[in-house]
């Protein structure tokens, strides 16, 4: 196993610097990359502390220098571009709410980088991922897991991966902690070890998704009004791509109750506000269903279903509604499930599968 070809995608962070650093370790001919992914000035920033900056480059081919193996940049802007901000942007047009990091791992890291690896001749990709993999032996299909630290755990943004492509994949940190991880670093004398770790969507550092999305378009969003439940106008608001499902702080709308937005409507450009119970659904709709453990699901399955990163899961059963397209029902009603987001679908610790959420009840 470990005397393969292994490319590493390194972002100039401590987790795929380790990452690499134990694959070298263990044996592999390694190569690193760092995918370049958009330039400062192009999502409107001036920081050189943002992802893809000079500095992770150079903190990634620090690393490699280090441990002695080849780091290469390779410029994926032009599709990062189409494929990620692009329908971040059209996602909020449709008043969804989008996870680019899992069309990055999808069109990105696991489908141009793993074709590119394949050209240069490299066995394997591997990132810095907190997840793990293991083959069952009964049915011969590899399995996603989650990591073993559970504040860690990031299966939530690999679902989509396929069975050629989680073959191929190597995550050398999902059985490790943070902790652990900077302590290698430290030890190995890494100059990121105590890099600190982005929070922000990479091309949005200051989290002001409005803004960025204002500034791409060259306009401002269209104010429209806000309704309540029964359609009776009760406000303006300032653009549709201002708010998402569940919020509550910014709406501007004097009321006794607590308002929170249950509902988007771009055909009339209405923002719905109701009660916190207005955020609750019991039934989910999903397409786009990734099957990751199972050949078919033939029967309702219980699941435990997560319908945003970091979410606690909660008991559902599944069920097969099309190709590509299931129900979820919770157990439970569950509050502010958002169309445009992924459920993820666990048995266990194991990725039973995932899917983008088109509608709920």
């Amino acid at each position: 196993m470990f005397d393969k070809n292994v490319m590493i995608a390194m972002s100039g962070g401590v987790d795929s610097s380790v990452a690499a650093c134990l694959l070298k370790e263990s044996g592999c001919a390694c190569t690193g990359v760092t995918m370049k992914l958009f330039d400062n000035e192009d999502i409107g920033a001036d920081r050189d502390d943002v992802c893809c900056s000079l500095r992770d480059a150079s903190d990634a081919r620090s690393v490699a220098g280090k441990l002695g193996f080849p780091h290469y940049v390779f410029n994926f802007s032009r599709d990062f571009d189409e494929f990620v901000i692009e329908k971040f942007i059209k996602e909020y047009e449709r008043g969804r709410t989008p996870n680019p990091c899992i069309d990055c791992n999808r069109r990105l890291k696991f489908d141009r980088l793993f074709s590119r690896a394949r050209q240069i001749g490299c066995d394997f990709i591997a990132t810095g991922h907190y997840a793990r993999i293991e083959r069952d032996e009964r049915s011969g299909r590899f399995l996603l897991k989650k990591a073993l630290d559970g504040t860690k755990d990031q299966s939530y943004v690999l679902y989509m991966l396929t069975q050629e492509q989680i073959s191929h994949t190597l995550f050398p940190l999902g059985g490790l902690k943070k902790s652990e991880v900077r302590e290698i670093a430290t030890q190995r004398g890494f100059v990121n070890a105590q890099k600190n770790e982005s929070q922000d969507i990479c091309f949005v550092p200051d989290s002001r998704y409005a803004d960025f999305i204002e500034r791409r378009r060259g306009r401002r969003g269209e104010p429209g009004d806000f309704i309540d439940e029964s359609g009776r106008t009760i406000g303006r608001h300032k653009g549709l791509l201002r708010y998402t499902i569940g919020q509550r702080r910014g709406l501007g709308i004097s009321s006794p109750d607590k308002l929170f937005v249950c509902g988007m409507s771009v055909s009339d450009n209405t923002v719905t506000l109701g009660g916190e119970d207005s955020l609750l659904s019991s039934v989910l709709f999903a397409d786009g269903f990734n099957l990751l453990s199972r050949e078919a699901i033939d029967r309702p399955l219980r699941v435990n279903a997560m319908t945003r990163y970091r979410q606690v899961e909660r008991p559902a059963t599944v069920e097969a509604i099309g190709q590509d397209k299931i129900r979820v029902t919770f157990d439970t009603p569950q509050r502010a499930v958002a169309p445009g987001q992924a459920v993820v679908l666990y048995e266990d610790d194991t990725v039973l599968g995932g899917g983008t959420i088109v509608a709920m009840r």
